[in-house]
């Protein structure tokens, strides 16, 4: 593309007759005019199809013509600049250096000089920097001599790395000739290891940051894991290592094959073209490919829905697809350059190298095998290096990495089914040491693809929302993480009962394979459970697993799902339930490894998804279903016995301090349900609640339990209807986030309340004049001094500000009457939003509805709330039209604004 800039400088006089003020506005309108029309030509170009090279190419050569010119305007025209333009050269650092321009990239400057007439150099500097940045161009500089340059690349390795990028401008050639002199013998040939520790140093730093996976649900294109900044990193190494200046230099030191040099270009044309609409479409600079940023791509890259898959999952795994070539690529050339010459090692090696056995040895604390041709021969060895790489707890060799790498064609349906094959599969997942690093690493060289093709089915496969932060293939991997932790003693003080469970489990094998492969079924679809079931049994056949743990192995898969479903959803202290719950478990062995896997699942997910109040609920199903187990009898115990003995406890527990015969009263008016749902000391505290309410018409309290995350407010008062509806408003009003909630009332018209309450952050909230004012609040609306619903419009009043893009997904309301034999449950699927609760739960009671259980479940930006109704006669609610109506008024509810 030809930028012909002097069409629009032809009306500027000679600056030798004009002083620079008075020719600076002409320069400014020219300048602004050439931006203008050829920046929005080059974007006509990108979004006609051209390549991200070719865009940041041009962007990179219409910076040049620019600079050049205003470079040239400043300088020629001056006669009091003429001695000091011979001592200054304009070199393009950093970014511009490389030319890699996107439309709203940086663009580094050094003003390079030799060190005299300072003064003039800088006002040179000064005047084009402010014809730059009033053209609200971002422009970063440095005026540096090249002894300066030496110094501070050698204090700072930012210095150094920028100016290996350096790239001549205008002005002076000797002085950048010189420069690039000083570049070879005293940049680039000192410190070269110490310059390639601190970048791979910079490289694990940038990973905490921006996310230690390339599979992170957000990736910043530029500093992710797999993205530019590994290709910068891989090219700036080589430069220090090879003392190169060019990529292609690299070929003919015999580092990298065409072939390799050509993926490199390719990748980053790739990335470019991504990074250059990303800009255009933000209208400034943007790295962060958020979740409206990637439907955007979508778009423009061309993808479209297909059924279930949405063209952005499809877009997004195209990408992780590339990030992953693109950190193969990086690693494998860091690695190379990390490694010391291996002339002296060569000779010496038959003496310092370790046999191991198959052909393998460890020689500096890395796998090695001299005679790769042992792998084409017996392709079974290809498990036998991971296997042989944990025992001795060792790295793989960049070679040997390189050799699975080259023979996964020798991967075949013989190879799966190898005995030995698994053998020594089975006993990477037994060992004590290393099993999650040695999956990870499998996954990473792509041979577990290739031995499970199941699991190949979910690599890099996207899950469009804010829950899942990680593509389902590393979801899975991070799960097995997780499991393994257990095993270590890891959790042994916070979690010990699942640690127990862990170190109890029959076969960890077992249980391991079961949460690598739980959601394979997620490549084909929705019902993941089910079909990922159907794919076990094959893997589980190929493998050679007895019948038992092939039944056992599609039975956790198949039931994955359930038992959070039960702890989170449903109502725990319905005993028909549980005693169904624990009859599809069959065996203790059974429950105890799904409840593992079900923590494992969760705890994968993303480091905020696992909180203390799941943990509770999940323990508390598995307690109440493995004590059934252990008693073999499915039948219900007899409730009027155990309620008799509930009664005689708690009377005992308040002895003389409340008369027996008003005890007594208060223990008559409560349900069943209640006196069975409680422990005696807990129901003995809710009496006192409730007798306190003779001499009060409101009570409230709160206790904090900071070690679980929430605090426990009680309200005690008389029954009124909606009242759960005014309580959650207040809540909403208040800011406080209602985590779960015990709504107990009595046969004697007294409510008693209890909610697990704490911040929309997930904090405890233990500031006592927050909880004064909800109070306050609480006792003017159930007094009806004031209107919950204006409560809580005047805390969400409108905003301008914009909240961050989720992914949507449409609201859904189900209502099923099987699940419990005294109530019609409602589940609610929606996005999170202010004041949720009480908008279903002021619509609940609008349509004249009892709510005797509340579950509510926030999984990030998504609910799930289950409410378990009666009509107001006490009875469930029947009748298809009945049903369809409290459906429509729920969704209209949800999704209209407050």
């Amino acid at each position: 593309m030809e930028f012909d800039i002097d069409q629009y400088f032809p009306a500027i006089p000679r600056t030798e007759h004009a002083s620079f003020e008075e020719i600076r506005p002409l320069l400014l309108a020219a300048s602004k005019q050439f931006l203008e029309h050829y920046r929005e030509e080059i974007k006509e170009k990108h979004r006609a199809g051209a390549g991200g090279d070719w865009v940041v190419k041009a962007i990179t050569v219409m910076s040049d013509t620019l600079i050049k010119k205003l470079f040239q305007s400043i300088t020629k025209g001056f006669s009091n600049y003429k001695h000091a333009r011979e001592q200054l050269t304009l070199v393009a650092v950093g970014g511009y250096g490389r030319g890699e321009l996107n439309p709203y990239s940086d663009i580094d400057l050094m003003f390079l000089h030799g060190g005299k007439d300072s003064k003039r150099i800088e006002d040179i500097a000064q005047k084009l920097l402010y014809f730059l940045w009033d053209m609200r161009l971002d422009v970063g500089y440095s005026v540096r001599t090249g002894n300066d340059c030496v110094e501070m690349s050698n204090s700072d390795t930012t210095v150094k790395t920028a100016l290996l990028d350096a790239r001549f401008l205008v002005g002076s050639r000797t002085l950048f000739k010189d420069f690039q002199k000083v570049m070879l013998t005293q940049i680039l040939a000192k410190r070269s290891d110490a310059f390639i520790k601190e970048k791979l140093d910079e490289l694990n730093k940038r990973r905490d940051k921006y996310g230690s996976s390339i599979y992170i649900l957000e990736p910043n294109i530029k500093e992710g894991e797999g993205c530019l900044r590994d290709l910068h990193t891989a090219m700036w190494v080589a430069k220090i290592k090879y003392k190169i200046t060019d990529p292609r230099e690299l070929i003919v030191k015999g580092v990298l094959s065409e072939d390799e040099l050509a993926a490199y270009y390719s990748s980053l044309a790739y990335l470019w073209r991504i990074r250059n609409e990303m800009h255009y479409s933000a209208v400034r600079k943007a790295d962060q490919l958020t979740f409206d940023m990637q439907t955007n791509l979508a778009g423009f890259f061309g993808y479209t829905d297909r059924g279930k898959v949405l063209a952005v999952e499809e877009f997004m795994r195209d990408f992780y697809l590339h990030a992953t070539r693109v950190e193969h690529f990086s690693s494998l050339m860091v690695s190379k350059c990390a490694r010391r010459e291996e002339g002296a090692l060569k000779i010496l090696g038959y003496f310092t190298r370790r046999p191991v056995g198959e052909g393998f040895y460890v020689l500096k604390g890395e796998l090695v095998i001299p005679d790769e041709s042992i792998i084409a021969k017996d392709p079974t060895k290809l498990m036998k290096i991971f296997e042989y790489a944990q025992k001795h707890g060792v790295s793989l060799n960049i070679n040997v990495k390189a050799l699975i790498r080259g023979s996964l064609d020798l991967i075949n349906d013989k190879f799966r089914r190898s005995k030995e094959v698994n053998s020594s599969f089975f006993a990477i997942l037994r060992s004590d040491k290393g099993v999650a690093e040695t999956l990870k690493l499998m996954h990473h060289l792509e041979f577990l693809n290739r031995f499970i093709p199941e699991f190949e089915r979910i690599y890099c496969k996207v899950q469009h929302d804010i829950y899942h932060i990680y593509t389902v293939d590393i979801h899975s991997l991070f799960a097995v993480e997780e499991t393994v932790r257990l095993w270590k003693g890891e959790h042994s003080e916070d979690l010990p009962l699942l640690t127990q469970l862990a170190c109890e489990v029959d076969k960890r094998e077992l249980l391991l394979l079961a949460v690598l492969l739980h959601d394979v079924g997620k490549g084909e679809g929705g019902g993941h459970a089910d079909k990922g079931a159907d794919m076990a049994r094959t893997v589980a056949r190929r493998m050679g697993l007895s019948r038992e743990d092939s039944e056992r192995l599609e039975f956790l898969i198949r039931n994955h799902l359930l038992f959070a479903h039960i702890a989170q959803r449903r109502d725990l202290h319905d005993e028909k339930m549980i005693i169904q719950f624990a009859r599809q478990m069959g065996k203790s062995e059974n429950l105890k490894m799904l409840y593992l896997l079900t923590y494992a699942d969760i705890k994968g997910v993303g480091p905020e998804v696992w909180t203390e109040w799941k943990a509770l609920l999940l323990q508390e199903l598995y307690e109440k279903a493995f004590k059934v187990l252990e008693r073999g009898d499915f039948k219900f115990e007899a409730s009027s016995e155990r309620v008799k003995k509930v009664k005689r406890q708690v009377l005992e527990i308040l002895g003389d301090e409340y008369p027996t015969a008003l005890v007594k009263d208060e223990l008559k008016a409560l349900t069943t349900r209640h006196l069975l749902s409680n422990a005696p000391d807990v129901i003995a505290d809710h009496i006192k609640t409730l007798l306190l309410l003779d001499s009060k018409n409101l009570v409230m309290k709160v206790v904090h339990e900071v070690d679980k995350g929430y605090s426990n407010f009680t309200i005690c008062t008389l029954d009124v209807p909606g009242l759960f509806s005014m309580i959650t408003g207040v809540m909403a009003a208040n800011g406080m986030n209602i985590l779960g909630a015990q709504i107990l009332t009595s046969r004697n018209g007294k409510a008693l309340d209890v909610l697990q309450v704490n911040s929309p952050q997930g904090f405890v909230i233990t500031d006592e004049s927050r909880w004064q004012r909800l109070e306050d609040d609480m006792r003017q609306v159930l007094q009806g001094k004031v209107r919950v619903g204006t409560l809580v419009k005047k805390r969400y009043r409108p905003t301008i500000l914009t909240e961050k893009p989720k992914p949507k997904f449409p609201t859904r309301v189900e209502i099923d009457n099987e699940v419990s034999a005294d109530y019609t449950v409602i589940d609610i699927y929606t996005h999170d939003k202010v004041g949720l609760l009480y908008r279903i739960t002021s619509t609940l009671t609008e349509l004249g509805l009892y709510i005797g259980v509340s579950k509510v479940s926030t999984k990030v930006d998504q609910v799930a709330d289950v409410f378990y109704v009666k009509d107001i006669f006490g009875h469930k609610l029947l009748g298809g039209d009945k049903l369809e109506e409290i459906r429509i008024h729920l969704l209209k509810a949800i999704d209209e604004e407050i």
